[in-house]
């Protein structure tokens, strides 16, 4: 029986690039060397492609600080895509988690694993999953949703009716509506970059600047303390959900640093918590993966507040991260399921779309 030819796409233009990498050689690393003629494929952050022609056995899982080398650069993209019986677009963030690549895909119809155009593209945008999960009846945290313009910003309302306002005015609103502490995100950016969590209104202004640099939309998000907990989802229309599992981050909150720098982030698989909670969180994940249209995989994140224990849906990632210390791969294995056989079952789950 012949190997499936299957590309493999790692790097990007994002903010994420080097966790992409780690992603990438990861997967390249645990695939089945037996079942699949792997063809790695890297995108410099500038969006040049490049064949990573590293002998695949000698690949191994590298760390946020290694570069990739030993490239041969792809002179046509279309034509080396259209090769392959199944490709891995293990690119987060903007341009590969958003939409863009799975679109470029359809278009070539080469089968791919993952999310599709829309699921990936709402699930990329924080203020349009929060859209969708308000129509899903999934409680959120309170928001507000603006955006940059030129000097000022846009406040939009829940309507969708717009209003400009400068920095000031738009701190004013934003501090009648919602409580401290308030989180402040690009609405498009992965890996909790450019996220900040603000006490008073100096820091919110910051933050909104700050943020406005990785994106001209910006969520606003009234904090809730709790606890953050995690739920993997892996299927088709047969969806299942991974037990949850629980994320105790040593900074302010689970920040870019704090998942991939600091070694005193704790992660707890399963988490301890009651088994009815349990069963809900994972029963919302499978809703929340339904309501974006989501296909392959994607994790579910969640906050299990502390007086009420009410449970608040964070956001869904539909191209979560698969490095060694990743909660997706790690919330499968407590269900049994290996990072080999995930891989395989991923793999599966894009052909049976074809």
């Amino acid at each position: 029986m012949s190997k499936l030819k299957l590309a493999v796409i790692f790097g990007g233009i994002s903010s994420e690039h080097s966790v992409s990498i780690v992603s990438g050689t990861s997967i390249i690393e645990h695939l089945d060397k037996d079942k699949y003629e792997i063809y790695p494929i890297y995108i410099t952050k500038d969006g040049q492609w490049y064949k990573y022609i590293k002998e695949i056995n000698k690949i191994k899982t590298l760390n946020l600080l290694e570069k990739i080398e030993e490239l041969e650069k792809i002179d046509n993209i279309i034509c080396y895509l259209k090769k392959m019986d199944v490709i891995f677009p293990v690119l987060h963030g903007l341009g590969g988690e958003d939409g863009t690549i799975q679109g470029l895909l359809e278009l070539i119809n080469v089968p791919y694993i993952g999310c599709g155009v829309l699921a990936s593209s709402i699930g990329m945008d924080k203020v349009y999953t929060k859209m969708v999960l308000d129509k899903a009846n999934i409680k959120q945290a309170k928001y507000e949703y603006i955006r940059k313009y030129k000097d000022e910003y846009i406040y939009i309302d829940k309507e969708l009716n717009e209003s400009i306002y400068t920095l000031e005015e738009i701190c004013e609103k934003i501090m009648n509506n919602l409580k401290w502490p308030i989180f402040v995100k690009p609405s498009n950016s992965g890996s909790s970059v450019g996220i900040s969590k603000v006490k008073n209104k100096d820091e919110l202004k910051e933050a909104i600047e700050y943020a406005s640099k990785f994106d001209k939309k910006l969520l606003i998000e009234q904090g809730i303390k709790g606890r953050e907990l995690e739920c993997a989802i892996l299927g088709n229309e047969e969806a299942i959900a991974s037990c949850v599992g629980e994320i105790i981050a040593e900074d302010e909150f689970y920040s870019f640093d704090a998942k991939y720098k600091n070694k005193t982030s704790k992660i707890h698989i399963p988490a301890d918590i009651e088994e009815e909670i349990q069963d809900e969180i994972k029963k919302l994940a499978i809703k929340a993966f339904k309501a974006i249209d989501a296909k392959g995989l994607s994790r579910v994140d969640f906050f299990l507040e502390d007086i009420t224990n009410n449970i608040y849906i964070n956001e869904i990632n539909t191209l979560p991260g698969f490095t060694n210390i990743s909660m997706y791969p790690m919330l499968f294995k407590e269900c049994k399921i290996g990072y080999k056989e995930l891989l395989n079952k991923l793999i599966e789950l894009a052909l049976e779309i074809k």
